[in-house]
């Protein structure tokens, strides 16, 4: 059978993950046999998600009259009940569902009834609380496929606790160290950040991200940290580009995650606050895309990005723009550009003899008709770009899992 929860969690305190946890132990303890425990991660634009839009499907054997049991005793005794947005679900199905409605979570929107739908529909044992809008997440978490699956080691604390997390920060870039490419996004070297240790009110102490059970739980090892009080690995779809789908500009969703193929049409702008605005043109449609401040060192290579340029974008549509998650640098345009030309007397560089009468020299009155044309070098390289760890989103696929990627340089 398969188990979902969603939405236990709340801004203040909490994690669905956490319960997913001990409600894997239990049914161990309880004698049910616990196949596998998946971490789904769902539409990350969903306006109305807690965190990371998370929930938890686990694969068991046992009876489902008593799993379901305990399920609903755990989200009684540990969810934020009464927070106004949290509005949990538990669905057991006795075997997957199709997974339409897992993708259609994944890349778009479900509403509540249409849960209710599917629910009703399969023959599931469900429950809601509240609005029951967790049972959305619930039941697409027991629907889910995953084609392309990485691992998760999430180390917890005590919940009650709210005090700074003591995790050592030269451990984690040691843990990063051993073991990357096998595991990434621990840390962002080029910002020296630790990345996988969250400040929010959560009982989450710290997570590793990687290819396989085994790697993840290496990379933990080397970390020091205050005494975790339980520890779950989730098999995920975290880093697999899981929510993109193919786009074309004039007929996007808001909300939905996109890969386009685009040119530049105009040079970039730095704006308020060190966002840049890059537009750029698909099928004779203009559209809007940004690298946010968050972004840190990405936003250099859209900066350097002109006009003619060849590129394939990716990241979500927000309010008629793209918020860049990374991009491909397909071709690059010639960079010309046009200097009053240079006087053979050596006298340096020409003035303007007025308007429509080309240039001259003011020493010597050498004459030219036109400005002279240069070729500047371009300072990047065809291939992806990536914003950097601390800017990504959960289910973002980092280049380090594609080892066939070319990946772009920055030239200097």
């Amino acid at each position: 059978m398969r188990i979902g929860i969603d939405d236990t969690d709340s801004p203040r305190g909490m994690c669905t993950t956490y319960l997913g946890a001990l409600l894997a132990h239990r049914l161990q303890e309880e004698g049910f046999l616990v196949s596998g425990v998946r971490l789904i991660r769902l539409n990350p634009n969903v306006t109305y998600k807690t965190r990371g839009n998370a929930a938890i499907c686990i694969e068991a054997e046992g009876d489902e009259e008593r799993a379901f049991a305990l399920a609903c005793g755990l989200v009684n005794a540990l969810a934020d009940l009464d927070a106004e947005g949290t509005n949990p679900g538990v669905v057991v199905a006795s075997k997957a569902p199709g997974p339409a409605f897992y993708r259609q979570a994944l890349q778009g929107f479900c509403t509540i009834d249409e849960a209710f739908a599917c629910c009703r529909r399969s023959g599931v044992l469900f429950r809601g609380w509240k609005n029951c809008r967790g049972l959305v997440g619930a039941y697409a978490a027991v629907a889910s496929v995953l084609p392309d699956v990485t691992y998760e080691y999430l180390a917890y604390r005590d919940p009650a606790s709210h005090a700074p997390r003591r995790v050592d920060g030269p451990s984690v870039f040691a843990a990063e160290a051993a073991t990357f490419p096998h595991t990434w996004d621990s840390v962002d070297p080029g910002n020296n950040v630790v990345v996988c240790v969250p400040h929010t009110p959560d009982p989450v102490l710290y997570g590793i991200r990687g290819e396989s059970p085994s790697w993840v739980a290496r990379a933990a090892g080397f970390i020091r940290s205050e005494p975790p009080v339980c520890s779950q690995i989730f098999a995920t779809n975290q880093g697999t580009d899981a929510h993109i789908i193919p786009g074309r500009a004039g007929l996007l969703e808001d909300g939905c995650s996109y890969r386009i193929a685009a040119t530049v049409a105009a040079l970039p702008e730095t704006r308020r606050g060190g966002h840049v605005g890059l537009a750029v043109e698909d099928g004779g449609v203009l559209l809007r895309c940004m690298a946010y401040e968050p972004t840190k060192g990405f936003r250099d290579i859209v900066r350097r990005l002109i006009p003619g340029d060849r590129i394939t974008l990716q990241g979500s549509y927000k309010r008629g723009s793209i918020n860049l998650e990374k991009i491909r640098v397909d071709s690059l345009a010639v960079h010309t550009v046009l200097s009053p030309p240079r006087c053979p007397g050596g006298h340096g560089s020409m003035t303007s003899a007025g308007a429509g009468k080309g240039y001259k020299c003011r020493r010597c009155s050498h004459r030219a008709a036109a400005a002279e044309t240069a070729v500047l070098p371009r300072m990047l390289t065809p291939g992806w770009y990536e914003v950097p760890p601390i800017a990504r989103r959960h289910l973002a696929k980092p280049l380090v899992r594609d080892p066939a990627a070319v990946r772009g340089q920055i030239v200097q």
